[in-house]
């Protein structure tokens, strides 16, 4: 059977990401084709470009541009609290498990600007075990993990925060994490005391410790079925035996080889445990 041949515009598009790949070790060959489009189409209308092998020429030639466009094609969507079941299942299934550990590390693959690593400082500071954990929290762009380091963020988004981490089986006043300054939320640098925040490209980079836990919330959604197989072994492998493996609402291990491996340990809430 005939395959359809693809379009010019997809062709256009691999030649880019190959470039992109080939000239500056950014490597996005294997994310999502349709979502990955429309972000490559609104970055060519707003720097007013007609076609993507004029964006491939400026790309490769003028360092600037590259600078504004890999913030347009990664996806930077997120919350504190985000999933507020997430993490009330984590209180109630997963901490009990790390209780038994002398010491935690944590990986938050795909931290973005950083709320959901705040999230989980506060909720290991609640449950007494941040003491004993180091979180690895990374990203393959510099410019929101500087925004993670940094620990500000819109104070305008505070209300909405406060109700999603009493969802998620808050101990505290949550205004206690932060202080308010103009119209920023500044939260307490003991949070971060921690946490190393470092470059790591998913796509390219393989493993570099061994984990309790694996984070990776609403990341693998952008990536196809060769990339999403790639990044499961990454993580299987660097998961110690019976540690705990976090996804995002729409992300699943179902259907896919690493299934076997896991058991599922919060029904509904992408929780798994590696199997010895």
């Amino acid at each position: 059977m005939n395959l359809p041949k693809p379009s010019l515009e997809d062709i256009e598009i691999k030649l880019l990401l190959e470039g992109i790949y080939q000239y500056y070790g950014y490597d996005y060959r294997n994310y999502a084709l349709s979502s990955l489009k429309r972000r490559i189409q609104n970055f060519m209308r707003l720097d007013g470009l007609n076609n993507i092998s004029a964006l491939q020429e400026r790309l490769l030639h003028d360092r600037s541009c590259l600078a504004r466009f890999l913030p347009s094609v990664t996806v930077n969507v997120t919350s504190m609290f985000r999933d507020p079941g997430f993490y009330l299942a984590f209180r109630n299934h997963v901490i009990p498990l790390l209780r038994t550990y002398p010491f935690i590390r944590i990986w938050h693959a795909g931290c973005s600007t950083g709320e959901e690593v705040y999230s989980m400082a506060i909720l290991l500071q609640e449950e007494a075990l941040y003491h004993r954990c180091r979180i690895y929290a990374t990203d393959t762009n510099e410019n929101v993990l500087q925004s993670a380091k940094n620990g500000i963020f819109p104070l305008n988004k505070m209300q909405e925060y406060t109700e999603l981490y009493l969802k998620s089986g808050g101990k505290r006043s949550f205004s206690e994490y932060y202080t308010a300054a103009y119209d920023s939320a500044i939260f307490r640098a003991s949070l971060k005391e921690n946490v190393i925040f470092a470059q790591h490209n998913l796509a390219i980079d393989s493993s570099f410790n061994e984990f309790n836990v694996i984070l990776c919330r609403n990341v693998l959604i952008y990536f196809n079925q060769i990339l999403q197989k790639q990044v499961h072994a990454l993580f299987y492998n660097s998961l110690c035996s019976f540690g705990i493996l976090g996804l995002g609402r729409q992300e699943s291990i179902k259907f896919s080889y690493y299934e076997q491996y896991y058991s599922e340990i919060a029904k509904g809430e992408k929780l798994y445990r590696r199997l010895n």
